[in-house]
């Protein structure tokens, strides 16, 4: 994963923050691979309690941590229970890797 041990800690704390704790954050897409270089930062962030404003949390989340990545651009997606799970909820629940 082509994230720092500091990155991965603040983005983690940031989101739980915001969130809680009981949340589980997986980094898929291009950051997961080892061999690739640039792209931003894709979060799937799982909430095991019902969201308000999901559209305005994700973006939220992703400024904050665009802040912690110093402006690297990052994709936050949020799970709830009553998310109607989409091919790339799935694909990034398969192949991501928890943070």
């Amino acid at each position: 994963m082509r994230l720092s041990i500091a990155q991965r800690l603040a983005l983690r704390q940031r989101i739980a923050d915001e969130l809680g704790p009981h949340c589980e954050i997986r980094v898929f897409g291009s950051r997961v691979d080892d061999q690739a270089r640039g792209g931003d930062v894709d979060l799937l962030v799982q909430c095991p309690r019902r969201l308000n404003r999901k559209v305005w949390l994700a973006a939220r989340l992703a400024a904050s941590a665009e802040r912690v990545l110093e402006g690297r651009k990052v994709d936050v997606l949020l799970v709830d229970p009553d998310t109607l799970l989409q091919p790339v909820h799935r694909a990034a629940m398969r192949e991501g890797v928890v943070l």
